[in-house]
């Protein structure tokens, strides 16, 4: 009888064990699979021909101070639209569907969050393949 209960206790602990491991691994596999940018016509977001690089965030945001510093160090003009302050920064972060920031548009892709690898892809697509 003792044995029985162990082994529903066990059973038990089992269970609750692969529904924790399933229910936090699941989240990082989706992400896993997710693409690092998407591509589009973003022509309307460029304040003319020669731009070929647009952030939107907000001042106090880490992941887009630190996207403004390295754009800088590579000396990669672009457009600098703060999400917090300027109306049209709002009119456009708000018309390209995205809740976080930053958000960077380079060429026809459009990167959410910051991340060298993904954002060196893109600015070398566009022609800012220069040493880092």
């Amino acid at each position: 009888m003792l044995a029985n209960k162990f082994k529903s206790g066990l059973t038990y602990a089992l269970i609750l064990v692969a529904g924790l491991g399933i229910g936090l691994a699941t989240p990082q596999l989706f992400k896993a699979f997710k693409p690092a940018y998407s591509t589009g016509d973003y022509s309307a977001y460029y304040p003319d021909a020669n731009t070929r690089v647009v952030l939107y965030g907000t001042e106090t945001c880490p992941y887009c101070i630190q996207a403004r510093a390295y754009l800088r160090e590579r000396a990669i003009p672009f457009i600098d639209r703060n999400v917090d302050s300027s109306d049209q920064g709002r009119r456009d972060f708000a018309s390209l569907g995205k809740q976080a920031v930053p958000v960077i548009l380079v060429g026809d892709r459009l990167l959410t969050g910051f991340n060298k690898k993904h954002l060196d892809a893109a600015l070398d697509q566009v022609g800012y393949s220069d040493a880092r």
